[in-house]
């Protein structure tokens, strides 16, 4: 097993605590929407901080969830893209993560665990997705022992959740959603799981953050919490102190199995909502544009004329798309789908993921030092795609105070072309060499690069570049933003100019 539990696949870590693999199945349909009533635990802790009410009236309405899963031949060294961005979550904030020997795992059917609650009466659980992913059987165990077959109603892998039906010829006890909006830093959360597969156990703890991104989907929003959670909590109800379920626990960091204190649950406000759409219908079919984004710093701010930062900076137009069709350009900054405002690239990824196929909406967009609405009809979210997906930036570096930006450039020559392989539709200036002291290896620029457009201005050769330069410091730009092809893909990179 890896030694974090990574998103989706590998929530599993603190997700489905594999017994010997992980596994996964995709879901059929059938909905009931029965709404499970509040918690009566008296809304404060009991005499002494003993959360021991609260356990008494929640426990019975948690759930372990066990599959089987057919496993296939994995080397443990063999990283997923999304393994790779939540390695690059934590080592972006200083946190090194260990990478594992490899390991050859034989083909084999595999057991995999979670945990999970009831919100109805009549047998409705909600859990983590990656806890029933590619599973070809489901068994739920009710607090009690009882071990009962569970039917897929539906799943969202983008939000990693999915509900099951359970038939147990009675009425169930329940769990109710909280209102995960009003948590608070320090305010005090039980979670309730199975870790290990050693019993339904209670840990406590605070919430420690709001709004963690581990750059896994659109709805990226985690709770991050102290409480200790492992192997086999995934899926399990995050509860605040009246009982109530505010958050789904999902993944831990750890870098060497166990708990460290660092765990994140999905919102309940979030989940609730996507809980209630695949009771109803089994699946969600996420909206699509078709664009790549990246934030809006303060140096595209300024080489583009705004006034402030904010909105999502178009890197590229994928064609053949909604956006596309609508008239997106890389270098547009979106501001707004329909009447609500786009102030980061995740705003813009949560609104357009919200939308449902064939809506139709007005985008806002910067374009040319000036605010035009464009008409777009949302797509559907295809496999592999990801909504309005969030571009890496290099552009982090600020101003080293120099005149210039610090690069030599020369043309694309058939010998420069042959080098970097590069088609004949590739045109600009490629970069030649980098001053380490001065504003744009600050920013990101790297011998080898080449500069397709400066300030939306296509350019051809690197008088083109430097013209459109030079123009930009005359127009009183504070920066120049740069179009860049690097090893097949295209980013804008904001190049501030050193003070004069």
């Amino acid at each position: 097993m890896s030694h974090i539990l990574r998103k989706h696949r590998a929530a599993a870590l603190v997700g489905a605590a594999i017994i010997a693999g992980a596994a996964c199945l995709p879901f059929t349909l059938n909905a009931a929407n029965a709404v499970a009533s509040p918690a009566d635990a008296g809304g404060v802790l009991a005499a002494g901080g003993s959360f021991a009410s609260i356990v008494d009236t929640d426990k019975p309405a948690v759930v372990t969830i066990t599959t089987t899963v057919k496993a296939t031949d994995v080397s443990a060294d063999q990283q997923s893209p999304m393994d790779e961005q939540f390695r690059q979550f934590f080592e972006d904030q200083g946190i090194p993560l260990p990478r594992q020997a490899p390991k050859n795992r034989p083909s084999q059917q595999a057991m995999a665990l979670g945990s999970g609650f009831i919100i109805s009466p009549d047998g409705v659980v909600v859990t983590n997705n990656h806890v029933i992913d590619n599973a070809v059987d489901i068994k739920v165990t009710l607090d009690d022992g009882t071990e009962l077959p569970a039917k897929l109603i539906g799943t969202d892998p983008k939000s990693d959740v999915a509900v099951l039906k359970i038939e147990a010829g009675k009425p169930l006890q329940t769990i109710a959603w909280g209102d995960s909006d009003r948590l608070k830093l320090g305010d005090q959360i039980l979670a309730i799981g199975n870790p290990f597969g050693i019993g339904t156990t209670v840990t406590a703890g605070i919430v420690s953050a709001r709004g963690r991104d581990l750059h896994s989907g659109p709805y990226d929003d985690f709770i991050q919490i102290d409480a200790p959670i492992n192997h086999g909590n995934s899926g399990g109800p995050l509860v605040d102190r009246s009982g109530n379920v505010v958050g789904i626990n999902t993944a831990i960091y750890s870098p060497n199995g166990g708990s460290v204190g660092v765990g994140f649950a999905i919102p309940s406000d979030e989940a609730k909502a996507i809980v209630a759409k695949l009771q109803k219908d089994g699946t969600i079919d996420h909206g699509y544009l078709g664009v790549q984004i990246q934030p809006v710093t303060k140096d595209v701010a300024d080489a583009v004329g705004l006034d402030k930062t904010g909105g999502a900076l178009v890197a590229a137009v994928t064609a053949d798309t909604p956006a596309a069709h609508a008239g997106v350009k890389p270098g547009d900054i979106i501001t707004s789908v329909g009447s609500e405002s786009v102030k980061t690239p995740k705003d813009l990824s949560r609104l357009v993921a919200d939308l449902s196929p064939g809506a139709k909406k007005s985008l806002g967009i910067w374009r040319d030092g000036k605010t035009i609405d464009l008409n777009v009809t949302v797509g559907g979210n295809e496999d592999g795609q990801k909504q309005a997906a969030a571009e890496s930036s290099d552009n982090k570096g600020e101003s080293s105070g120099q005149p210039s930006l610090g690069i030599g450039l020369a043309d694309l020559t058939p010998d420069v072309r042959q080098q970097l392989n590069l088609p004949r539709a590739v045109s600009g200036a490629v970069v030649a060499s980098v001053d380490p002291d001065k504003s744009a290896a600050a920013a990101g620029i790297q011998s080898g690069d080449v500069i397709v457009s400066v300030n939306d201005r296509p350019v051809h050769n690197s008088r083109d570049v430097k013209t459109a330069i030079a123009e930009a410091g005359k127009a009183g730009r504070k920066s120049v933003l740069l179009l860049v092809e690097r090893d097949g893909g295209k980013t804008f990179v904001a190049v501030p100019f050193g003070a004069a």
